[in-house]
């Protein structure tokens, strides 16, 4: 399936994205330490965000096929760049917190979940996942 999403440059390091079926608009900034004023997300902060988001939305699908209750599961993410052998995103620092109610086989297959999620397994060898779950 294909999905059009436009992106107009708006000057000022500043960008305007469309998601074209929706028409859902997120603005971007270039970040800090790449010239930006970091009054949005960057580029490089919404890979982030899509990983943690990829790795919710995929665990809930399959938790929702199986009758497991994942509601108010949340993701955070830590970006971290790197400069060699050019400018990229190093390192994602994700933490996934779970509800405790879940036992140990959905814990198994939910984890492998997010580590298989279309995000994930489109990173390429310069970018390290650090991945952990918390179950409260």
């Amino acid at each position: 399936m294909a999905v059009r999403m436009d992106v107009v440059y708006e000057g000022n390091l500043h960008c305007t994205l469309t998601h074209a079926p929706s028409g859902s608009r997120i603005v971007t900034d270039a970040p800090t330490d790449n010239r930006g004023k970091g009054e949005a997300f960057s580029p490089t902060d919404l890979l982030g965000a899509s990983l943690g988001s990829c790795m919710l939305t995929t665990m809930a699908i399959v938790a929702q096929d199986r009758g497991w209750n994942m509601d108010g599961a949340t993701a955070s993410v830590v970006k971290e760049m790197g400069s060699v052998p050019r400018r990229h995103v190093a390192k994602l620092t994700v933490g996934i917190t779970l509800p405790k109610s879940l036992d140990e086989h959905a814990r198994t297959v939910l984890e492998r979940t997010a580590h298989t999620c279309p995000t994930h397994t489109s990173l390429g060898e310069l970018t390290k996942v650090d991945l952990s779950f918390r179950y409260v």
